[in-house]
């Protein structure tokens, strides 16, 4: 090869070197063996779609939820779409779509299937485009002897700028609530039941706005109501208006390939975040509701053998898509990390989260504390070690700032406390993160700048190597990745990557982004290795702290097994990811291991099975159910 180069004209090795070399270097067999392979997956055109939330689902495909897409034109027109896309044979399957699930919040269930909720209700308006001024108003209710519910289209006077409002949807007050000297027990005062409800005005124009809070009477009401209920408002304007949430929750059944409605929740939430609980049930929190408002701290568990939704004692308000996962003791881990809306001095400490007793303990010593919205965060494989990572992050809103650090906290130490990790090339915003069988983490993609502005995309990889503390640059992605991307490790040990959601398409920031409908598929180093393990055999379901033998004609190499959660991504948020170690002991043909017993640990649901040889190659995967 060296002669041959040597033997072409100028021009021709130009060639060569700025466009086929670089195709023949990526593909040579040791480049792919130290480095990886990225290959794209482009569906036929009438498949494709803008990819908002991915989860790998028991039967080994992947289900890739668009909802309207964050395309305004989709939602007027109430195109939802779902796929389910089977990796392996290369199938895709439309799924009919009964909400706009656009900014769902999702989770693994006990069973397998899916839990979804929350959604849109209706798209922002940005200042401008806004023509009726309006926005919250709080209704209160004095009579401690009756709710009341006020229907929409319910009119608001002020008392003292004499505008009337309209309200857009029905609202529920509870009645006021008696409160008494708890030393006497003399009656002291009502406190009233509140109601949180969008009004706007009737006529549009810059006149109808306020400036100030005022009361506002209730029209239509009389006698003990019309003294009891009344409105208050801060200012109602013209500003830009936030997305707004929807309550519907559903289960996606893998084996039927359908949505099942359930209960809804009690509160509409838009961006909010689903984790499991101790006792297995389904905690969801933060979310933008009906009206755009961040929900005011009022959270709440799905129970999956009931099917119903209840709230949490106590109020802790948390941004959206907080990154929030269950800890070996049964209290929750708070990283800091989130996906955007929210005061940026409300709910972004990091610290640990009693959800019984409602106490919050700050967790100190994270570096670039301001610069959390867009992070990433990983428990890091072996679950058992309880060590997070959180990766990057940037500014509040539109923020340009963005943070090249990883911090790393040890959860079983005495005195948990974040250290600095490795450091990325560049401030990161939107990495994607998988873990991986050989107790890696791939780490990819993301931007320096808010949703990819000034064509900042990060074309690069890295495998976190925990032995060594340190990241190792691998094969670079050929596709830019920023807002609404993820990442999913696939059952047979790649990696599938999704989304992109580029704000503008050129580095002056003048023409409008695209949305990036291609797939890509990362194969790790350790799928060049050789021949990978085998594993076959075993039982489908094994319980906690039980032991299943499985059938290798490589028991002999094999040194770990390791029991993954599959994934469900959105939003720099995936909390369902976490590699359990697993006892391991060798038979006469094949191994046997043993499941921890602790169920804070190891959740209820689907899992893979991988084991890895002494070369770090994984075997593919076997579904096991831990019951």
């Amino acid at each position: 090869m060296v002669l041959a180069l040597a033997g072409m004209n100028g021009p021709a090795l130009y060639r060569f070197g700025s466009e086929q070399y670089h195709e023949y270097k990526i593909n040579r067999p040791e480049y792919k063996a130290e480095n990886g392979k990225w290959d794209v997956v482009e569906f036929p055109e009438e498949y494709r779609l803008n990819t908002i939330h991915a989860a790998l689902l028991h039967t080994g495909k992947i289900l890739l939820i668009a909802g309207s897409g964050n395309n305004q034109d989709n939602f007027d027109a109430k195109k939802f779409d779902t796929r389910v896309w089977d990796p392996v044979k290369k199938t895709i399957k439309k799924v009919p779509t009964p909400a706009d699930l656009f900014c769902t919040g999702h989770t693994q269930l006990p069973s397998g299937n899916l839990l979804i909720a929350g959604g849109t209700k209706r798209y922002e308006k940005l200042k401008g485009d806004v023509t009726k001024a309006g926005g919250l108003m709080i209704v209160h209710n004095e009579n401690p002897d009756r709710p009341i519910t006020l229907p929409a289209g319910t009119r608001f006077s002020g008392k003292e700028n004499g505008k009337t409002f309209v309200s857009k949807d029905p609202v529920n007050i509870e009645r006021a609530k008696k409160v008494f000297d708890p030393a006497t027990g003399k009656f002291l005062r009502n406190e009233p039941g509140l109601g949180r409800i969008y009004v706007e005005a009737q006529k549009s124009g810059a006149k109808y706005e306020t400036g100030t809070q005022d009361n506002y009477r209730v029209q239509g009401l009389s006698g003990t109501d019309a003294r009891n209920t009344y409105g208050i408002a801060q200012k109602l304007a013209l500003d830009k208006k936030d997305f707004q949430g929807i309550r519907d929750a559903y289960e996606f059944d893998p084996v039927a390939e359908k949505y099942i409605k359930v209960d809804p929740m009690n509160e509409a939430r838009w961006y909010p975040t689903l984790t499991t609980l101790s006792d297995g049930k389904i905690l969801s929190l933060s979310g933008l509701d009906e009206i755009g408002q961040l929900v005011p701290g009022k959270n709440e568990v799905y129970d999956p053998k009931t099917k119903k939704w209840t709230y949490t004692d106590g109020i802790r308000q948390f941004p959206t898509y907080p990154a929030i996962s269950l800890m070996q003791n049964g209290k929750l881990f708070y990283s800091g990390a989130n996906a955007g809306y929210g005061p940026d001095d409300v709910g972004r400490d990091p610290g640990v989260w009693d959800v019984e007793t409602n106490k919050f303990t700050k967790l100190k010593g994270m570096s670039d504390q301001k610069l959390l919205e867009t992070a990433g965060t990983v428990l890091l494989p072996p679950a058992q070690d309880e060590k997070y990572m959180v990766i990057g992050g940037g500014g509040v809103g539109e923020s340009k700032q963005s943070s090249n650090k990883t911090r790393i906290i040890d959860l079983l130490a005495d005195n948990p406390r974040f250290v600095d990790g490795p450091e990325l090339e560049k401030g990161t915003r939107y990495p994607q993160y998988s873990i991986l069988p050989d107790d890696n983490v791939l780490v990819s993609g993301g931007s320096e700048d808010y949703r990819g502005r000034g064509d900042s995309n990060i074309l690069q990889a890295r495998l976190y190597e925990k032995g060594a503390d340190s990241f190792k640059r691998v094969a670079d992605p050929l596709v830019g990745r920023n807002y609404h991307s993820g990442s999913i490790l696939l059952p047979d040990g790649r990696v599938m990557f999704f989304g992109s959601d580029s704000l503008y398409a050129d580095a002056a920031n003048t023409k409008p982004g695209k949305f990036e409908q291609r797939v890509e598929i990362y194969t790790p180093p350790y799928l060049y290795q050789g021949s990978r393990p085998s594993l076959s055999g075993g039982p489908k379901t094994v319980k906690r702290g039980g032991t299943a033998s499985f059938t290798s004609q490589h028991a002999s190499s094999i040194k770990t097994a390791r029991l993954i959660r599959p994934s469900a991504s959105t939003h720099v948020t995936d909390v369902d990811q976490r590699s359990i170690a697993l006892e391991l002991e060798k038979t006469a043909d094949g191994i046997e291991v043993t499941v921890p017993k602790s169920r804070n640990l190891v959740e209820s649901g689907w899992y893979m099975l991988f084991v890895t040889d002494d070369q770090g190659t994984p075997s593919k995967a076997q579904w096991v159910k831990i019951p």
